[in-house]
């Protein structure tokens, strides 16, 4: 049965077929609407399934250019490109995460030793604010783990520029609870909305525009009117290659390693081809990561039946249980910035002394799009043609 943000594979395709006539016109005029809980019909809602590719980013713009062509899907084929833009703007900056990382820990301080700072930030986090829209929709993202698009730019602009809090705070109660959290762009995004990735271009959200995209449910009151940007607390690097990574090889007995960064892998063909002895899983680092990991181990032992299904490995296990499988390499997709490289790739990319290796594949799409991705957005905007057509050739 299809829920309403899926989080298995089946639910997702079935929800991207069902949306399909909706993401041509339709979608560029009413997307920005937010009619609240249980009335978010004006988007895909494939977010979560997109964050963890249940679906990919392919299939999806291949699915909606079956349907429309690109001039009329544009809004909606830009919305998928600036998950990519997020991904691979921080693939090339992988030092911005950590700095995220460092920033939330002294902003987390400074709780503690500010009173009243402490005393504001938990009248946000329980949506206590007085402030009638940006409490209705913290209360939402607490009750369902979903914030329409559009409702999460004000809820920061609020956020930072009315009650005067640190972004890094509001991006990680972001990050906790949404069902669709994702390192880049919630990250991005919250330093966007405040001025800091398009440096001195801040997002001010405005009563009157909240009134007309909730039709007049909500008309805050006391919202800042001016921006005072914050000052940085991340150093902004310049852009370097992806980092580098080794390809699996062809031959070699495999341990095929899952993650939630990538949770349609029997959907490659090269990774189809590889001789699969074994299959496992490390743990998801977000609350709703449950249900679609397990679909995705699901799929991977349908796909290759004959391999040891493992389960769950500890990654400071992963090599050893890699050796007593009689494989050789472990193999994942690429996994990019965030949690989960945190915990797996100081282990996997270690050198170890009994011949296994950490290969990783990086899907077509990324190769085409990330290269584009290190500047601003519309500098991969101007790509999208020739990046779509490639992924027909």
């Amino acid at each position: 049965m299809e829920t309403g943000f899926p989080l298995n594979r089946a639910d997702a395709l079935h929800r991207l077929k069902s949306f399909l006539p909706q993401a041509g016109s339709a979608y560029a005029r009413l997307r920005n609407r937010d009619e609240g809980p249980g009335g978010h019909r004006h988007v895909s809602r494939l977010s979560a399934s997109l964050r963890r590719r249940l679906v990919s980013e392919e299939e999806v713009v291949r699915a909606v250019l079956g349907h429309h062509d690109l001039a009329s899907a544009e809004k909606f084929v830009s919305e998928v490109f600036w998950r990519s833009y997020w991904k691979g703007w921080l693939e090339q900056r992988p030092s911005m995460w950590q700095g995220y990382r460092t920033a939330l820990s002294r902003a987390r301080a400074r709780l503690d030793d500010k009173p009243e700072l402490k005393a504001r930030h938990e009248m946000a986090v329980q949506g206590r604010t007085g402030i009638d829209y940006f409490d209705a929709c913290i209360t939402e993202l607490a009750e369902t783990g979903y914030l329409h698009n559009w409702s999460r730019m004000q809820i920061a602009s609020i956020w930072i520029f009315t009650l005067n809090l640190p972004w890094e705070l509001g991006a990680d109660l972001f990050f906790e609870r949404l069902l669709d959290a994702d390192p880049a762009s919630n990250t991005l995004s919250w330093r966007w909305v405040a001025g800091l990735h398009t440096v001195g271009k801040a997002y001010l959200a405005d009563p009157e525009r909240i009134r007309a995209m909730t039709d007049g449910r909500f008309a805050p009151k006391g919202l800042a009117r001016s921006a005072v940007i914050p000052a940085d607390s991340i150093s902004t690097p310049p852009p370097s290659g992806i980092r580098e990574r080794r390809s699996p090889d062809r031959a070699a007995p495999t341990l095929l390693l899952v993650t939630t960064e990538d949770l349609s892998m029997e959907e490659i063909p090269a990774l189809r081809a590889l001789p699969v002895r074994a299959i496992a899983c490390v743990d998801g680092k977000n609350r709703w990561d449950g249900a679609p990991l397990a679909d995705g181990m699901e799929r991977a032992r349908q796909a290759w039946p004959g391999a040891r299904d493992l389960g769950a490995l500890d990654p400071a296990g992963v090599f050893e249980a890699a050796a007593e499988a009689g494989c050789t390499q472990v193999t994942s997709t690429f996994i990019p910035a965030g949690p989960v490289a945190d915990a797996l790739l100081p282990r996997l990319q270690e050198p170890k002394s009994h011949g296994i290796v950490f290969t990783e594949h990086l899907r077509d799409w990324d190769r085409r799009t990330w290269p584009h991705c290190r500047k601003g957005f519309f500098a991969l905007k101007e790509k999208i043609p020739g990046i779509v057509e490639g992924g027909r050739a």
